[in-house]
C-alpha cells in the first residue's frame, strides 16, 4: 500500500511525497515504475519506519541534477536581480521585510479559516 503524505493550499489538498515500505517497494516495482514515471510522483521508500531512498522519475533527476551554472550562486543571484529590476522598471523595490508580513498575514487568514 502507497501512502501519500498531504498539505492543505488555499483550500486545496496536494499530496507532497508518497511513502513506500522497502518490502512494498519491491512487490509493487512495476506499478512504482508507471507512478514515477507516467504521473511524475516522487516515492519515499522506508525500511522500519525509516526514509531510504527516493524514487522518482529520470526528468525530474535531469531537472535536479543539472550542474550548477558557471559562476556559481553569486551568479544566478544577479541574474536573478537584473531580471527584477528590468521587471520593475524603476518602480521601487517592496522591502523584504514587508513581504514577509503580508505573506504571514495571508497565511494566518487561510489557518484561521481551516479552524
Amino acid at each position: 500500500m502507497i501512502l501519500s503524505i498531504e498539505r492543505f493550499i488555499d483550500g486545496s489538498m496536494e499530496v507532497v511525497e508518497h511513502v513506500l515500505s522497502a518490502t512494498e517497494a519491491r512487490v509493487r516495482f512495476g506499478e512504482l515504475l508507471r507512478r514515477v514515471t507516467e504521473q511524475n510522483e516522487t516515492v519515499v521508500v522506508e525500511r522500519g519506519g525509516v526514509p531510504q531512498a527516493v524514487v522518482m522519475s529520470m526528468a525530474e533527476y535531469q531537472r535536479l541534477s543539472v550542474k550548477q551554472t558557471p559562476g556559481g550562486w553569486r551568479s544566478l543571484a544577479r541574474t536573478a536581480h537584473d531580471k527584477a529590476m528590468k521587471e520593475l522598471r524603476g518602480r521601487p523595490a517592496h522591502r523584504p521585510e514587508d513581504m514577509l508580513e503580508q505573506a504571514r498575514k495571508e497565511r494566518d487568514g487561510r489557518l484561521s479559516s481551516l479552524r
